[in-house]
């Protein structure tokens, strides 16, 4: 999963014409280590997609904006638009996760 490091580059990121999914965390936070230890099996199930991640606590105007107010929180963005937003509180299984991919993408 690639870091995101600017507005910028996020604002590039979003405004593919693919789905583009990204995944808001913090380094401080324990269920984003949890998601760490199973996200990685389902990023080769779901290859085919970008994945990027960006620590919400360097961009908080971005989690405002996006309304992330859990972490960690998926999002999946084409031609600039929020299509879909896993919150935290359905994102503590891998499970979970996959159900929001296989109905969301």
């Amino acid at each position: 999963m690639k870091a995101i490091e600017s507005v910028e580059q996020f604002e590039k990121m979003i405004s593919s014409d693919k789905e583009v999914l990204i995944k808001f965390y913090a380094s401080w936070c324990p269920d984003c280590t949890r998601m760490d230890m199973f996200i990685g099996e389902i990023l080769e199930d779901y290859s085919q997609y970008e994945w990027f991640q960006i620590n919400r606590d360097d961009f908080p105007e971005l989690a405002e904006k996006y309304q992330v107010m859990g972490i960690p929180s998926i999002l999946i963005f084409k031609n600039g638009e929020k299509l879909a937003h896993l919150h935290s509180a359905n994102a503590k299984t891998p499970e979970q996760v996959r159900t929001f991919l296989s109905e969301s993408l």
